[in-house]
């Protein structure tokens, strides 16, 4: 997207933005869209698992090759950044944080939402949740992520019909990624489609948010994986050395700046 600062890891052209200025360009990308035609704007986010696999699956590589904005939601990436890449990222920007972050801002300028995501206790109950926190936020839809492909037109048919400024789609990697891929030129009523992982669990109270210091430190996978071992630990132990490796393989070392006028 033209006018946000990126830089490339392990692969990744990402953008180097705050949480705030990523909820803000969500914000006027989706209300610029209502003046415009076509297919909407597609944003996602990256993390380990993403890193380790993207570039072994035609369709998270076509995912993220064609989206307009890559967030980062990973500590370890933006402690990265500060030694490979062309910019330092200035924080992690957790897609379960976004959320809230872009929903003020969304009540307050007349955005609407659309959640589409996960089983239809979660998704009723995120969608509670959002109203409780936000009253003045227009929801324009919501519907779980479990549907066939047969059915699949039918659902980005209701998406256009309530035309929402922006649609959350929490399915998961790969399974996110692929619907954008397949509905992002069919979604011509839709602003922005950002894709959000487990948010709606969060939201519905399912999953609990790890404490702040672990966040910070890059061990919320740590929290994650002690409370849900078993669907957690296998994927952990297989991405998390894979992304390093990825990581510093695949993104450009940033050299030292030449000092001009020292003395020889």
């Amino acid at each position: 997207m033209r006018g946000v600062e990126t830089t490339c890891l392990a692969g990744l052209n990402v953008a180097v933005l705050t949480r705030s200025e990523t909820a803000e360009l969500m914000i006027e990308r989706s209300l610029a869209r209502r003046s415009e035609v076509g297919r909407c704007d597609y944003h996602t986010a990256a993390n380990g698992q993403v890193v380790a696999d993207w570039k072994n699956s035609n369709v998270l590589r076509a995912a993220f090759l064609s989206a307009d904005i890559i967030s980062v939601d990973s500590t370890p990436m933006v402690f990265a950044s500060k030694c490979f890449g062309s910019a330092t990222l200035p924080e992690r920007v957790a897609t379960s944080d976004l959320f809230f972050d872009v929903a003020a801002m969304a009540e307050d300028r007349g955005v609407s939402f659309y959640l589409l995501g996960g089983d239809e206790e979660t998704n009723a109950q995120a969608a509670v949740t959002t109203a409780r926190m936000f009253p003045n936020l227009k929801i324009a839809g919501r519907r779980n992520g479990f549907f066939d492909l047969d059915e699949e037109a039918e659902v980005v048919a209701d998406i256009n019909e309530a035309a929402p400024d922006i649609l959350w789609v929490g399915m998961g990697v790969p399974r996110q990624e692929a619907f954008a891929m397949r509905n992002r030129d069919k979604l011509t009523r839709v602003g922005v489609l950002k894709t959000c992982g487990g948010c709606f669990r969060y939201l519905s109270g399912e999953l609990t948010r790890a404490p702040v210091w672990m966040q910070r430190s890059g061990l919320e996978w740590a929290f994650l994986t002690f409370l849900d071992p078993r669907n957690r630990f296998f994927r952990y132990a297989r991405t998390n050395p894979q992304a390093i490796y990825k990581i510093l393989r695949d993104s450009p070392l940033r050299l030292p700046s030449p000092s001009f006028g020292s003395r020889t």
